[in-house]
């Protein structure tokens, strides 16, 4: 019999009625004579109010205990889940991290699953059983808990997948798969069937929510096929897997776009070497993620005008840190919220020509102005003003026939 591992999300879990509507979808699988390998997440809401929890106990909770903290919400929903398939008749039982165990490396919050012991839940799987296991988390050399980062059962279904050498990971959540673009901000975004590694990662590091970043690169760097489906429709996923696996005529597979970006410019900066990272280091110490970055040199070539974007969010301490920073002298500083990133992402760009130029058209088509614009080889981000993304958005789903 070969192995599956479903993973449910929190919001497939998030009540009681959809709870046995999971015990439903895990039992179709078994009648299907696989050996199931079920994760879940928390119940939706659970982790949020976890952490809320520990701000109201201490403003320097302790990581430690942060993680011991909200991996709780993910043991109540395997709890649950299980106590149903035994109601159904199967032989099924929760596991926690340590019980495997599911080992992990780095620090408290942002840890890393790099070994798991096959040999108990082998020994399960072969009794008959169903094993249901907590995502999210693991034990560290010191056998303290430890958690791999917000959406991280994701990671913990895909390498489960790999130390079991499953069939198939399945990640179960409240969307049907991967969109063209958000169908909560255009009706016309389609389903997209096939995607590769390095697409899929690119729109969820730019926002689409679908999966985590860190969960994608697990998979690509493992080779694990993961499909994304619903648990509430019963219709075919996404499949993300190698580029070699796909055929595929279109030229942009999707586009993402943000709302919650700001942009920070210091013009008539003392150029010199190292002024970059000068600025750049304290950001980076106080977690601030520097998104977009464009440089400017003036004729003279003894200054220069560096431009970046940063969350809407951590707009105030970069504020505070720049302006405290007596090591980069500048003549202004200018802040700007209001600003939206529009990204294009398809491996099929690395082969077509012209792609640069039909996206800047589409755009100046509808009169809108790019302020500033980064690029991969597989991505073409434009940063333009948020009250222009939507309608840049329409534009560049139709120019790229995504629509169809």
């Amino acid at each position: 019999m070969e192995i599956v591992v479903l993973k449910f999300g929190g919001t497939s879990v998030g009540t009681i009625e959809k709870i046995k509507k999971v015990a439903e979808i895990i039992s179709i699988y078994r009648k299907k004579k696989y050996k199931v390998i079920v994760v879940s997440s928390a119940m939706s809401g659970v982790t949020n109010e976890l952490v809320k929890k520990s701000r109201q106990i201490s403003e320097n909770f302790s990581e430690a205990e942060y993680d011991s903290l909200v991996s709780s919400g993910e043991q109540v929903s395997c709890s649950l889940i299980a106590g149903r398939l035994i109601h159904k008749g199967f032989k099924s039982r929760s596991w926690l991290a340590w019980q495997i165990p599911i080992l992990t490396k780095g620090i408290h919050k942002n840890s890393r699953i790099y070994q798991i012991n096959k040999k108990k839940i082998i020994q399960y799987l072969n009794q008959g059983g169903i094993p249901v296991i907590t995502g999210f988390q693991g034990i560290n050399e010191k056998d303290r808990l430890t958690t791999i980062g917000r959406g991280g059962s994701d990671a913990s279904a895909i390498m489960l997948a790999k130390f079991f050498n499953a069939k198939r990971c399945i990640i179960y959540t409240d969307v049907e798969g991967v969109y063209t673009t958000d169908p909560n901000k255009l009706k016309k975004a389609k389903k997209i069937k096939v995607i590769s590694y390095e697409e899929m990662l690119e729109m969820a590091s730019l926002g689409a929510k679908v999966m985590q970043p860190v969960s994608i690169q697990d998979a690509r760097l493992n080779r694990i096929d993961i499909e994304v489906k619903s648990s509430f429709i019963n219709k075919p996923g996404t499949t993300i897997t190698k580029r070699s696996n796909i055929i595929n005529n279109k030229i942009i597979t999707g586009i993402s776009s943000t709302h919650n970006d700001a942009k920070v410019t210091l013009v008539g900066v003392k150029d010199k070497p190292g002024v970059a990272a000068t600025i750049f280091k304290p950001l980076s110490k106080n977690l601030i993620n520097v998104d977009m970055v464009v440089q400017n040199i003036s004729p003279n070539g003894k200054e220069t005008d560096l431009t970046f974007t940063i969350k809407s969010e951590d707009l105030s301490k970069t504020q505070k840190i720049l302006k405290e920073n007596t090591s980069i002298n500048y003549r202004k500083l200018l802040f700007e919220k209001g600003v939206s990133k529009i990204s294009i992402i398809g491996v099929g760009m690395i082969t077509t020509p012209g792609v640069t130029y039909r996206m800047f058209q589409t755009l100046a088509n509808k009169k809108i102005n790019i302020q500033v614009i980064s690029t991969s080889e597989i991505k073409i981000s434009v940063l333009i003003n948020k009250k222009n993304s939507k309608e840049a958005l329409a534009a560049l789903h139709k120019e790229f026939k995504l629509d169809k």
